[in-house]
């Protein structure tokens, strides 16, 4: 039963990621027909301009949040936080490989303290956006960057969208919000795609711990500026709002 349900789950994950490279596949189809522009700048007949890609580069920045290392690659600003949008909005999936490749430093910081046996999990996406979008951004991430999906976390309740809501409230709607399961004894680091107040990942660390994890990390391919220290020293987030 045990070794149907890993089976399952198996082609569940390898018919994900076939969607998404058949989706990939068909946005460079269709951008011969319909030129697109880049995503960073508006350049057109370009999906992603040189100069946008070279702006996709940066030193990592890091906090903590609920005591764990949290690594960004990126600040959610300017071209970064336009691609990353275009991504998880317009549904161009192409996005993800020169985002993915961004996070590489940061995903080089996470993994010291990783070892073989560690599960990398995605905070998921609720049903809502993936009706609407059709993928997981952050999986589709993952995949790109060569990242073992584990789906061991899951949203137990219908949340509202974080943009809209300032600082107590984003702490408030995602309160409770996710049940882990899968992962007792086993050493875990979170994946998302943007950390603002630290409130979404804050929760996913608690269910996790829960559940008898061991979060050794976690990272995201940007965080907003604001709350981003330099330096690659990890800031101390006592005091912030999570």
């Amino acid at each position: 039963m045990a070794a149907g349900a890993a089976q399952a789950r198996h082609d569940d994950r390898v018919s994900t990621v076939q969607i998404e490279m058949f989706r990939e596949a068909l946005g460079d189809v269709l951008a011969l027909v319909f030129p697109v522009a880049c995503a960073g700048c508006g350049a057109w007949d370009v999906s992603l301009c040189t100069g946008c890609r070279e702006e996709l580069t940066g030193d990592p920045v890091s906090r903590r949040i609920a005591d764990v290392p949290v690594w960004s690659a990126l600040l959610f600003e300017g071209v970064a936080a336009r691609v990353i949008r275009t991504l998880k909005e317009d549904g161009r999936t192409a996005l993800a490989r020169p985002l993915a490749t961004a996070a590489t430093g940061a995903i080089e910081r996470v993994r010291a303290h990783a070892t073989a046996d560690t599960l990398f999990v995605p905070v998921p996406s609720s049903r809502a956006a993936f009706r609407r979008r059709g993928f997981r951004p952050v999986e589709i991430l993952m995949a790109r960057a060569s990242l073992p999906v584990s789906r061991s976390l899951r949203l137990t309740r219908m949340t509202a969208d974080q943009r809209r809501l300032d600082v107590h409230a984003r702490a408030a709607n995602v309160a409770g919000a996710f049940h882990a399961n899968r992962v007792a004894g086993r050493d875990v680091i979170v994946v998302d795609d943007v950390v603002t107040t630290g409130a979404t990942l804050d929760e996913a660390i608690t269910a996790l711990r829960v559940a008898g994890a061991t979060v050794r990390g976690a990272v995201t391919v940007a965080a907003t500026p604001r709350r981003a220290v330099h330096s690659g020293s990890e800031s101390d987030a006592s005091g912030i709002p999570a």
